[in-house]
């Protein structure tokens, strides 16, 4: 039981990672997508600035910047959604160690329970044995 206790912990500490590790990914497309628009407003006031030189190149880039945005958004939802199935998982594979845990120290109780019943057991036969010696020492004298 023990062995199996180990390995749904492994399980729930792989998934556990696995979360943490998504999230870290989805964290840092949200990253690229707040620098793709910094960039973007810096672009901007750039074409603004200069609309003969920057300016001609911005419909192009923008349209670029567009595409781009548009992809990170789409990759951030659908990470979202990866991450609510990992995050369902580790929660059924937790649940899973618990059930397990809750075996293994309902057994362990038993098995305590039984130790500290033969320990009585002992005891009560020594006692009994103590007051027949003494009865027949008594009865004897």
């Amino acid at each position: 039981m023990k062995s199996l206790i180990r390995l749904h912990e492994w399980n729930v500490d792989e998934k556990q990672r696995k979360v943490g590790e998504l999230s870290r990914l989805q964290a840092e497309l949200e990253d690229q997508l707040n620098g793709l628009n910094e960039s973007h407003i810096l672009e901007q006031a750039a074409a603004a600035a200069d609309p003969t030189g920057a300016g001609l190149t911005f419909p192009a880039y923008n349209e670029i910047v567009s595409q781009r945005r548009d992809n990170l958004k789409d990759s951030i939802l659908q990470m979202d959604t990866v991450i609510s199935y990992a995050r369902d998982e580790l929660s059924e594979s937790y649940a899973e160690l618990k059930k397990y845990e809750t075996v293994e120290k309902a057994r362990q109780l038993r098995h305590e329970q039984e130790e500290a019943r033969k320990e009585q057991v002992m005891m009560d036969e020594i006692a009994s044995n103590q007051f027949r010696r003494r009865n027949k020492k008594v009865k004897s004298a």
